[in-house]
């Protein structure tokens, strides 16, 4: 495992930059958990982010408040992938087990809205 991931992943909060076609950054304040040396989000399957590292893969790291306002700690730089569904379901697991009871009411609430086919998981390969 490399040092940056287990930096990165220790953290409550990161700032998940994604890059549209143009080159134009996106930021995202987001919750994460560390898969070996790998990092794991989860988030809705048709939004912006999952759509950008689709395009393009590139995305930078950075610690962060809950707002994404304060970030810390240096920008690691990294490839997204998006999890097939059984990934994300380990991603769900690894996120209620980080994120303690939060997490599990958070996975809870997101089932009741529009079911395990609404959020996938994303793995971010630092470089």
């Amino acid at each position: 495992m490399s040092a940056e991931a287990d930096r990165l992943g220790s953290e409550k909060y990161v700032l998940l930059t994604t890059f549209r076609r143009n080159g134009n950054a996106v930021a995202t304040p987001i919750w994460l958990a560390q898969s070996g040396d790998e990092l794991a989000v989860w988030t809705e399957r048709n939004s912006g982010k999952v759509k950008r590292i689709r395009a393009t893969g590139k995305v930078t790291v950075q610690a962060c408040d809950v707002r994404g306002r304060k970030t810390h700690g240096a920008v690691a730089n990294g490839v997204g992938r998006v999890a097939d569904d059984a990934q994300t379901e380990q991603i769900r697991e690894l996120i209620k087990k980080k994120y303690g009871l939060l997490g599990r009411l958070t996975m809870f609430g997101s089932s009741l809205r529009g079911g395990r086919d609404r959020t996938v998981g994303v793995f971010i390969k630092l470089d």
